[in-house]
């Protein structure tokens, strides 16, 4: 079959022929891959930088996708772990890890939105008791992934979402996604920290897709500026775009009843990310979480690989 491969870490995929996957479990089944969403997760697990990369090679890289079955049934679905990837003609599908898409569902807007959407969505609905009316802060919130954080909080009913990015042109965008107030991340070091401290320093939980240095200012300007210390601020890391690691004061865990968790692979069970795929994909089907999509062909793999995304686009790869 055709399918974009990785055959080393320091290139990026190609368009090229690999074996055709082959049912072996009761629960698979082969579909026709539609369309897989090139997400950074995809771009890390190609690279050989992802935490859960064993560094076998060839591969082809995608963790998800949308596919058809012979029967003609429309499924999205989560790729094993140890398996071949979505960026081909063909997958095998385990059918504990899909859900059946209702009829003209739209393939690559869902391609282009469960993953990115699933990592706020899971960390609310999984990692920390969220109630309605409880306040959050994005950091990272002008990325793709960061904006639908930003929607998908107030669509679990939070009261007031804050959202804080270092693209000032994109920072413009998130209060016509619903947040009620942002922060911009770049200049000043300490004009900054009192930005967010004044704007943020109550909020409930932190959905943070930056890391690094955005996020050794804003820890400290958060518990310093609350109003009550004792008042529980959940952390919660997904993404490292500013950095892999923090330096992390001890008083920090002392001054303030922080939690800091993660939220991914292993630290939420794959049955508890898969029960949270039905709700998710109906608030994408239905259009109220879509995201901007950018269809390129599985055989231009490569260039789009290289080639940055249209802003505000997630790319999706058409077999």
């Amino acid at each position: 079959m055709r399918a974009a491969v990785v055959r080393s870490f320091d290139s990026p995929p190609r368009f090229d022929t690999f074996p055709e996957p082959v049912v072996s479990g009761e629960h698979e089944i082969l579909v026709d891959v539609l369309a897989a969403g090139l997400h950074p997760r995809v771009r890390s697990a190609a690279d050989g930088t992802h935490y859960t990369s064993d560094g076998s090679l060839p591969m082809v890289p995608g963790v998800d996708a949308v596919g058809r079955t012979p029967e003609g049934e429309l499924l999205y679905f989560v790729a094993p772990d140890d398996g071949i990837g979505t960026m081909a003609e063909r997958a095998v599908v385990d059918r504990r890890r899909a859900i059946t898409l209702p009829p003209g569902t739209d393939p690559a807007a869902v391609a282009a939105a469960m993953n990115p959407g699933m990592s706020s969505w899971v960390a609310l609905r999984r990692r920390v008791a969220f109630r309605p009316e409880g306040s959050v802060l994005v950091m990272g919130a002008t990325g793709n992934a960061g904006q639908l954080a930003v929607r998908i909080a107030k669509r679990l009913g939070a009261s007031r979402v804050i959202g804080a990015g270092r693209d000032p042109q994109r920072l413009d965008l998130l209060t016509g996604l619903g947040a009620d107030e942002v922060i911009a991340l770049g200049g000043d070091e300490d004009a900054v920290a009192d930005r967010l401290g004044r704007a943020a320093g109550d909020v409930d939980v932190v959905i943070d897709y930056l890391w690094g240095r955005p996020t050794e200012q804003a820890m400290p300007a958060l518990l310093k500026a609350r109003t009550d210390r004792s008042k529980a601020l959940a952390w919660i890391q997904i993404g490292s775009m500013a950095g892999q690691d923090i330096a992390l004061p001890s008083y920090l865990l002392r001054a303030g009843n922080l939690s800091i968790m993660g939220s991914g692979q292993g630290s939420v069970t794959t049955a508890g990310i898969l029960a949270e795929l039905p709700s998710l994909a109906e608030e994408i089907a239905s259009g109220a979480l879509a995201v901007g999509v950018q269809s390129v062909p599985l055989e231009q793999v490569e260039q789009a690989w290289t080639a940055p995304a249209e802003p505000g686009r997630r790319i999706v790869i058409t077999p």
